[in-house]
């Protein structure tokens, strides 16, 4: 798969070295050409030098080739145009990252439905850890061949949730409602538009997801 990251700072980076070890292709898009002149004796990935909320220089990242854009400069503002930008222009999928938690619910205005806001993920799991729950993250639980893939319904898959015909590899294994409410699917449950269903999946069937669900 193919990765592009708008911005070098720590989660950019500390992301782009997780998907080039896991085999993934990764471009960074940095308008600093000294900070890609040091990043280039450290990092096997692709740059890109520019503005990232420029169309010409998210032309120029191929949008058409890549699985995913992330937004990740300091600038709550710049990350929003860029993703605004990329969208215009064919990128199939946008992380938003934004520090200032005033700014989500514009986002979700805009439309952009990944937006990222690090301190609250961070805050969630210190106070999870203060309460004594048990942590487990994603990535113990999810072995071998196991992958996970969400998709939103649209109003033509509304319905049942049998008749969405998942791939014989592939479980609804949780609905989101309302962005907010959790129920465990049935096989009579009835989807609404905007549900995101999240799957447990082979990878082998992950194709045939995203050419259907997008």
């Amino acid at each position: 798969m193919r990765f592009v990251f708008i911005g070098s700072g720590t989660l950019a980076l500390l992301t782009g070295r997780m998907l080039v070890e896991r085999g993934h292709e990764v471009v960074i898009i940095e308008r600093d050409r000294a900070v890609i002149d040091t990043l280039q004796e450290e990092l096997d990935v692709g740059f890109l030098h520019g503005d990232g909320t420029r169309p010409a220089i998210l032309r120029e990242a191929a949008p058409e080739a890549t699985d995913l854009l992330f937004c990740l400069t300091r600038d709550d503002q710049a990350n929003i145009i860029a993703s605004l930008v990329a969208r215009s222009l064919g990128f199939t999928r946008v992380v938003t990252k934004i520090e200032d938690p005033e700014l989500e619910h514009i986002c979700g205005e805009l439309g952009l439905a990944d937006a990222l806001i690090p301190m609250h993920m961070v805050g969630r799991y210190l106070a999870d850890m203060a309460e004594g729950q048990n942590i487990i993250e994603i990535s113990d639980i999810l072995r071998g061949e196991a992958r996970i893939y969400s998709f939103k319904v649209g109003a033509e898959q509304a319905g049942p949730l049998a008749d969405l015909g998942l791939p014989s590899a592939a479980r609804a294994i949780c609905v989101y409602r309302n962005g907010q409410d959790f129920l465990f699917p049935e096989p009579d449950t009835r989807l609404r538009p905007d549900d995101e269903v999240v799957v447990l999946t082979r990878a082998a069937a992950l194709r045939a997801l995203r050419e259907r669900f997008g």
